[in-house]
């Protein structure tokens, strides 16, 4: 059942098996998200929302494709290091995500 343009967005991961690492916390475009010491940047963010970003030139819903760094669809920006894949980079405690370039960075 699809649901209704009204609905908050929902996670587009659900984990089926337990994560037993600390907490760690970090912001996600002004967003704070709480994931596990161990898991990458996109399971933290796709398991608090449905998407990753939005496609550059048609605004489609991305959320990664190949999961393990080779198809380009997942890169991110950090707030204290250049661009990376979000599905190959883990979690730190207090890092700044954002998914789309911040300002400044690009003319």
């Amino acid at each position: 059942m699809a649901a209704a343009p009204s609905d908050p967005p929902r996670q587009r991961l659900l984990r089926v098996a337990a994560c037993t690492g600390p907490e760690v916390a970090l912001v996600v475009d002004g967003q704070a998200v709480t994931a596990r010491e161990g898991e990458s940047v996109l399971s933290a963010v796709l398991g608090v929302v449905d998407h990753l970003r939005l496609h550059e030139v048609s605004g489609e819903l991305r959320a990664g494709f190949c999961l393990m760094g080779a198809c380009q669809d997942c890169w991110v920006w950090f707030a204290d290091a250049p661009r990376g894949r979000a599905c190959t980079t883990p979690v730190r405690e207090g890092m700044q995500v954002f998914t789309r370039p911040p300002p400044g960075l690009l003319p």
